[in-house]
Parts: C-alpha cells; sequence; structure tokens
C-alpha cells in the first residue's frame, strides 16, 4: 500500500504542476521584456537550438521505449528522466526566446510583421496545414504534462502495471509534440526576420 500513497502524495503536486505551467507559459508568452524597459536583444538564436531539444527529445523517448522492450530498465530510467530534462529545457528556451523577439507571421515572406494578399495567395493552404500541426502540438503539449507526471510518479512508485497502461498513452502523444515541434520550426523557419 505505500506505492498506491505515494501516487496519492503527489497527485495534488500533478495537478497543480499542470495547471499553473501552461498558465504561467501562456502569461509569459505576451510579456516582451523591451516593452517592460528592458534592453535586451532578441534570443533569435533560439529557435534552432530548441528544435533541435525537440528532435533528440523524439530520438530519446524512442530509444527508451527499445530499452525498456530489452528488459533494461536502469536504461530506460535515466532516457526517460533525460527526456524530461531535455522537455524543461526546452519550455525555458521557448518562453526566453518569446518573451524577447516579436511573433513571426507564417508566410510573411518580406518579414515586415504583415501577411498581405500577395504572401497569402503565394502560400495558399500550406498555411492551414501549419495551424492545424501547430495548434495540435500546442493543445498536445498541455496534455502531455500531466501525462508525463503521472507515468513517472507511478514507476517511481513501482506500480509497473498501472505505470505501463498510462505509458501507452503518453508516448505516442509526447512523440507526436516532440516531432511536431520539429516540423512547426522547419515550416516557419523561412520566415524569421
Amino acid at each position: 500500500m505505500e506505492d498506491h500513497s505515494l501516487e496519492k502524495k503527489y497527485s495534488k503536486l500533478i495537478i497543480a504542476v499542470s495547471i499553473i505551467i501552461p498558465v504561467v507559459v501562456a502569461i509569459l508568452f505576451g510579456v516582451k521584456l523591451k516593452d517592460l524597459g528592458f534592453n535586451v536583444e532578441p534570443l533569435s538564436f533560439l529557435p534552432p537550438i530548441y528544435a533541435t531539444t525537440n528532435g533528440i527529445t523524439a530520438i530519446v523517448l524512442v530509444l527508451a521505449v527499445m530499452a525498456i522492450k530489452k528488459g533494461n530498465r536502469k536504461l530506460h530510467e535515466r532516457l526517460m528522466t533525460f527526456a524530461i530534462a531535455l522537455s524543461l529545457a526546452f519550455l525555458v528556451m521557448y518562453v526566453a526566446y518569446h518573451m524577447t523577439s516579436d511573433s513571426t507571421k507564417f508566410g510573411d515572406l518580406n518579414h515586415d510583421g504583415i501577411l498581405d494578399t500577395a504572401e497569402s495567395a503565394k502560400i495558399g493552404s500550406l498555411r492551414l496545414v501549419y495551424f492545424i500541426i501547430l495548434i495540435t502540438h500546442i493543445l498536445l503539449s498541455v496534455a502531455i504534462i500531466p501525462l508525463v507526471l503521472i507515468t513517472y510518479v507511478r514507476a517511481l512508485s513501482e506500480r509497473f502495471d498501472r505505470h505501463r497502461k498510462i505509458a501507452k498513452i503518453t508516448f505516442p502523444i509526447w512523440l507526436y509534440v516532440a516531432v511536431t515541434g520539429v516540423i512547426v520550426f522547419l515550416m516557419i523557419s523561412p520566415y524569421y526576420a
């Protein structure tokens, strides 16, 4: 019964973190340090780094699943902890970038911050594809927070039957978020100023 109490102990924390992270990110996403009087340069070097971090996360997740399927639990644990650390690093870089840089409009070929009729016509339906990928990426990145935390706590509490059940849901969603993070970057990168 000790294992179950560990899950119970962390349940309120998981709920709190699952709410606080998206709310804080949403608030910080709208805060521009220059508008607050800080003289900071845009951290325009970050998007390729955090996109790479997403790509590495995807690889680490696949390696972690391969490790557990081969019975290497210790390697699986280390890889999953590393994947969580990578996701946290991504989050910090993502927020830092958006607090120091203006948003980029998909299709803004001349980098003036305005998507005019000609640019919109040139990009066509690819803009819709981009937004579908982006919106599902964002929504699932919020949903993945409690899933990862619950999955992790179940492993820590050695409730492996319950861990496996939720991991079968968590893994594909987390992998989708990591892969689409890279795709979103590749699609929008030509429009960075």
